[in-house]
């Protein structure tokens, strides 16, 4: 497989073309709605896995006898479970079309969410979420890879930025619906909603999405050809930083979700569903970012926007880190630099991946495994750190900065590497 060079994927996205892989005509009009609804539908089941139960955190840790960083670890097991499963689910999907992994993948979910209704320990609870995070792995990589199956360009970055219309969407309403299961239940009631809503999606797999790669665009299905085509993604300089950019921006939303429900409740004194509302306000913040992006893309280029996003990101992490080791303005002065930080990441995370994906048509599948598996195995190794600074806000606020400055500057290499290669390139 050929691997595009920094200069040649950031041009083809940036000028709005289409890469040599391309997908068969775009959908336009009715047919565009409708397939972004349908995956609309399909990228909610990982946020709402991610969020649904976060109201019931305290709650778990009581009646399993488990401590705050125990209870953590549970949606850590949930990251990791949609990291490993989308590297397994991508190839397969590639090599056998996307719906048969979507509709097994959801079948899983299904499965685990109701052995979490029954599960003993936090330990069982642990394993079983992983387990889940690897079923709903498969609506998450499918999603990505139909989106690059079918749009490519701007028309991708706009795709995606629809998407995180959803995926912003579900974090605002799952701690508030959470907070509805747990007022006339116990905190297994949220998996079996969990589990409902699995069978809702499956439904919706099996009847309105059907199958965008066709077989004379599939790839063998041995082992030694996938790893060739990890091997070949991992050695594209460009897209191993998009991934990684990407990833961090996810990170910084985990890091919030990680802690918030401890922040906002053990530190702040809000009730479950005074935490739904307020935590729901900072989806409203990515939401907005992802939908005004929309616009942003008519006049600057998505990497451009990725960077002015990161460096306003990493301004609002220096005031947030500043106000949250000095409590000033209490709750509101908290939330204001924080609010501001996810609408800057907001733009960043529809924008990155479209760029990771630019150049890699005929390995849509393997490229999205490989930057879900970044995202959200970043995601499982960073926000345990809040609560192993002290599940405080200086502890979301530093893990959060950091991950902004981080980003900021493997952007900034590949910017300047990318000038570099092109006055190399340049006639003299």
């Amino acid at each position: 497989m050929a691997v595009s060079s920094s200069s040649s994927t950031t041009g083809e996205l940036d000028a709005g073309k289409a890469p040599p892989s391309a997908a068969p005509p775009e959908p336009t009009g009715l047919q565009r709605l409708r397939v972004i609804l349908v995956l609309g539908a399909l990228v909610a089941l990982a946020p709402l896995t991610i969020d649904l139960y976060l109201p019931a955190l305290p709650d778990i840790g009581e009646d399993l006898g488990a401590t705050s960083s125990a209870v953590q670890l549970t949606l850590t097991g949930t990251l990791l479970g949609l990291g490993l499963g989308q590297l397994l689910i991508g190839p397969l999907s590639d090599t056998v079309g996307r719906r048969f992994p979507l509709i097994a993948g959801t079948g899983l979910h299904i499965a685990a969410s109701l052995l979490c209704l029954v599960a003993p320990n936090i330990a069982v609870l642990g394993a079983l979420r992983v387990v889940q995070g690897v079923g709903a792995a498969a609506a998450m990589v499918v999603a990505l890879a139909v989106v690059r199956d079918l749009f490519s360009g701007r028309a991708a970055a706009t795709t995606l930025s629809r998407l995180m219309l959803v995926m912003g969407a579900a974090p605002i309403l799952a701690p508030s619906l959470g907070s509805a299961v747990l007022l006339t239940g116990t905190w297994r009631a949220v998996f079996a909603a969990l589990a409902a809503l699995g069978t809702v999606l499956l439904l919706v797999a099996v009847l309105a999405l059907r199958e965008t790669l066709p077989p004379e665009r599939r790839r063998a299905g041995e082992v030694r050809p996938v790893l060739r085509t990890y091997g070949s993604l991992l050695t594209d300089r460009d897209f191993v930083i998009m991934v990684l950019v990407a990833s961090l921006g996810m990170s910084a939303l985990f890091s919030y979700v990680s802690g918030a429900s401890f922040v906002l409740q053990e530190q702040y004194g809000l009730d479950q569903q005074q935490f739904g509302l307020v935590f729901g306000a900072g989806a409203i913040a990515v939401i907005g970012a992802s939908q005004l992006n929309v616009v942003v893309l008519n006049h600057i280029t998505p990497r451009r926007t990725v960077l002015f996003a990161l460096v306003a990101a990493a301004v609002m992490g220096v005031v947030l880190t500043a106000v949250a080791f000095t409590g000033a303005g209490g709750l509101v002065g908290f939330m204001i630099p924080l609010w501001l930080m996810l609408f800057a990441v907001g733009f960043v995370m529809p924008n990155a991946p479209a760029l990771a994906l630019s150049a890699h048509g005929e390995a849509a599948g393997t490229a999205a495994a490989l930057l879900g598996a970044g995202q959200f195995g970043l995601g499982a190794l960073i926000a345990p750190l809040v609560g192993l600074l002290g599940n405080d806000g200086p502890a979301m606020a530093l893990t959060m900065t950091g991950g902004a400055f981080v980003a900021l500057a493997l952007l900034a290499v590949s910017l300047l590497s990318g000038r570099r290669a092109r006055r190399a390139a340049a006639p003299a």
